[in-house]
């Protein structure tokens, strides 16, 4: 039987999951197909939706006693350095970064003047990322859990199963929509996906619906987990049990979008830790989200859990669907 959340600001989180160095293009417009777009500005970035989330929830847990542990791959060359360079000023505990011959994974964006983005990933050496780099004593009921789809998928199978097995906590963000089994899918505590990663899943397990609220009701029932879908500046629906709730977004001029989704996945996670209720870690993660659109980058981006809080009042609760 799988765990509930509850109160424990001072558990372990753990981060299985992809870095990458960002390469950020910024354009007036993003180019279309076989098209030369002139560039008004390049710069790089700490990214990968694992570094991301556990610098999220590093972060948004503010004074927590224990530390963010982030598992993963880097390359033995300068982007690596920089990766590593980045989590350990956020405060995350970086041990559990292997660093292997492969090179370091990067990801080409591209920003457009209203902050939408397109992005293309090269996962080096997050594919080197295993399993068996995460200790049995990271996993125990004391730990929440939080993966991605950037790193090998039956390596992110491998450490639900044993997690669930030894009764941690697990958050998935199914992005990529990559496929995995049902049977590991029932194993997750809570479950992120955007609308396109939750119709990809729907279709995956023959499920017919025909809105988001549908679709999120669909998934609960089907794998007995909470299921979030951000729906991008329209906010977040999310289901348990027979439950549903819509959070709307903060009421800002977004500069780069590239960090929401996993400023989002990081201080939901977080929330979800520390015993919130559903509808309320809803409010505390799409503030987070929405706070990471106003800085460029995705890494750099993350708010603080001081920023989070501020705001707060600013969002008015989810509304119950």
């Amino acid at each position: 039987m799988r765990r509930r959340f509850r109160l424990g600001r001072n558990s372990m989180i753990v981060v299985f999951g992809s870095a990458n160095l960002d390469l950020i293009w910024r354009a007036e417009r993003l180019p279309k197909p076989g098209e030369t777009v002139l560039g008004a500005a390049f710069a790089q970035a700490e990214g990968g939706k694992g570094l991301n989330q556990a610098i999220a929830a590093q972060r948004a847990r503010g004074g927590a006693s224990e530390p963010v542990r982030f598992f993963g791959a880097i390359g033995d060359d300068g982007f690596g350095t920089a990766l590593r360079g980045m989590l350990d000023r956020a405060g995350v505990d970086s041990r559990g970064l292997a660093t292997i011959s492969e090179p370091t994974g990067a990801a080409g964006i591209m920003v457009d003047r209203r902050g939408e983005n397109a992005i293309i990933v090269a996962s080096g050496a997050n594919h080197a990322a295993r399993a068996a780099q995460v200790p049995d004593e990271a996993l125990g009921p004391q730990t929440v859990v939080v993966l991605q789809m950037e790193t090998r998928t039956d390596e992110t199978a491998a450490v639900i199963f044993r997690a669930s097995n030894l009764g941690a906590r697990i958050v998935l963000n199914l992005a990529p929509a990559l496929p995995l089994d049902e049977a590991v899918l029932r194993r997750v505590n809570a479950l992120v996906v955007n609308e396109v990663e939750g119709a990809m899943l729907a279709s995956s397990l023959g499920l017919a619906v025909d809105s988001p609220l549908d679709l999120c009701r669909a998934l609960t029932h089907r794998l007995s987990a909470r299921v979030v879908m951000s729906l991008g500046p329209e906010g977040a629906i999310a289901a348990a049990g027979p439950l549903a709730w819509r959070i709307g977004t903060l009421n800002i001029t977004p500069v780069d979008t590239t960090g929401a989704g996993d400023a989002f996945v990081g201080a939901l996670a977080v929330a979800l830790d520390e015993g919130r209720v559903l509808p309320d870690a809803l409010r505390f993660a799409s503030v987070a989200g929405g706070l990471a659109c106003l800085k460029p980058g995705a890494a750099p981006s993350m708010p603080t859990r001081a920023e989070i809080e501020a705001r707060l009042s600013a969002l008015a609760p989810a509304e119950s669907l």
